[in-house]
């Protein structure tokens, strides 16, 4: 007698969702899921910003500008996602406004890239491995709208304000006190503009190195098949590199929340802490800034760094690093150790995630790799140049009337260090790591698949596959 089995074929099906085969059976859903999906992510990051943005402004005063709130919010949120705007001013044909503004609130960038990237991983994170065009269709996707929302804000981003210059005068100020009433009449103003090609220029880099990072960084979310053998080398090290920065900004936030002044703090917490809590980071491991500050304009907090960059004889730069900042507050060798721990702590991080087995000197080019690429890329972020003066009748920069404040990055010499830093605590790590790590890892020459097995791909690769969440 012949019996017939009721199990289901052994084949298994084809694997469906984003990245998979089965997705392609209606390529107009999948594409308008892959569309809503990256609005999400669109509008999170937005969202984020402009409450952050919003918030930090209202702390600041800036609610009490006359009917430009919106207008100076949407400039925020455009320099936050790499934008440029122009500092613009006229007083008829009596006189003229020169501005720069050069800067980036990173609080804002911070969070609004943390909230784009988490929402763009979301839809990915039950896949082990995920196609090359699917990935690339969902980065377009997002990247597409991410200008367009910038692009909206940048138009938005525009706004004149008039002066009122009778009163900034004092005796030792003749011509402010000369030209004050004459310019009132004039009815001078000053404002901004977004210049739009630059902002969309930059939005683009921004955010196609926002997707990158979110995907160099996380552990849960897939690669394609062909990058599956490097993420042990670089997801370890990256996702150390990224709780590196956050806890800086956490150290940054314990300080500061034990000063006082609490509107400014709250502004500056809400605007520009990682500004200052990255700065703190460079400078602890051996980087330094340069630059001045003259006029009525300077940087709120910390006030060491504002006494540094009004230090100078007025015809130079001032240096920033450690030595000059212990020379106004002896606290500020602090900096050193402070470094030296979290960065160790952090290369500890890296090598307990990463295999067992992996020696010493390999934890430390990771590690040194890592730590250099990361100053490298926010060490520029840190970039002030804000510039503003007034011509009257060809005489420019009229006492009490315009201000500088700079404050540029020595950006080789501190990814320098943070190479050589990174290779010193990786190489210890590496040595401390077979002491620290939970027993039962296996070796990275433990034995695995046959070589010419199949590759397992999609959902159904399981939890153990190379690109399964947690690894």
């Amino acid at each position: 007698m012949v019996r017939v089995s009721s199990r289901l074929p052994t084949t298994p099906p084809p694997a469906t969702g984003p990245g998979t085969p089965g997705a392609a059976g209606d390529p107009v859903r999948a594409g308008l899921r892959i569309a809503l999906q990256a609005l999400a992510a669109v509008a999170a990051g937005y969202a984020v910003m402009a409450v952050t943005a919003g918030l930090g402004l209202w702390a600041a005063g800036a609610a009490d500008l006359p009917g430009g709130f919106g207008a100076v919010l949407a400039a925020v949120v455009v320099m936050a996602a790499g934008g440029q705007v122009e500092i613009t001013g006229s007083a008829g044909s009596l006189a003229g406004a020169q501005g720069e503004l050069t800067a980036m609130p990173l609080t804002v960038t911070l969070l609004g890239a943390l909230a784009a990237g988490a929402v763009f991983l979301r839809p990915l994170r039950h896949h082990a491995v995920v196609r090359v065009g699917d990935l690339a269709a969902r980065a377009a996707a997002v990247t597409v709208l991410w200008l367009a929302a910038l692009a909206g804000l940048a138009a938005l981003a525009r706004h004149d304000f008039r002066l009122s210059l009778g009163d900034t005068g004092t005796s030792e100020e003749p011509l402010a006190d000369l030209f004050g009433e004459l310019l009132d009449a004039a009815n001078p103003t000053v404002g901004f503009r977004t210049l739009l090609g630059p902002t969309l220029g930059h939005g683009l880099l921004w955010i196609l190195g926002v997707l990158l990072v979110a995907l160099l960084v996380s552990r849960a979310s897939p690669l394609p098949a062909r990058l599956l053998r490097h993420q042990q080398a670089i997801r370890p090290a990256a996702s150390a590199m990224l709780l590196l920065l956050l806890a800086y900004v956490a150290v940054g936030l314990v300080v500061a929340a034990t000063r006082g002044h609490a509107a400014e703090t709250l502004a500056v917490l809400l605007l520009g802490l990682p500004n200052v809590s990255w700065l703190a980071l460079g400078v602890g491991i051996g980087g330094s800034w340069e630059g001045r500050v003259e006029g009525p304009f300077g940087l709120p907090m910390p006030q060491v760094l504002d006494a540094v960059l009004r230090d100078g004889d007025g015809t130079g730069l001032s240096t920033v690093d450690l030595s000059s900042l212990a020379a106004q507050d002896a606290r500020a060798w602090w900096l050193l150790p402070v470094a030296a721990v979290l960065v160790l702590a952090a290369a500890l991080l890296a090598a307990v995630r990463s295999p067992a087995g992996v020696p010493a000197w390999r934890h430390a080019l990771h590690l040194g790799v890592g730590f250099g690429l990361t100053m490298l890329a926010i060490t520029p972020l840190t970039l002030v140049e804000a510039r503003f003066g007034l011509s009257v009748l060809g005489i420019g920069d009229l006492g009490g009337l315009g201000g500088e404040v700079v404050l540029r990055p020595d950006v080789w010499r501190t990814a320098g260090l943070a190479l050589l830093w990174g290779l010193a605590t990786g190489f210890l790590a590496g040595l401390l790591a077979p002491r620290l790590r939970h027993p039962g890892r296996l070796p990275t020459d433990a034995p695995g698949p046959r070589k010419g097995a199949p590759e397992s791909q999609g959902p159904t690769a399981g939890a153990h596959g190379p690109g399964a969440p947690g690894i």
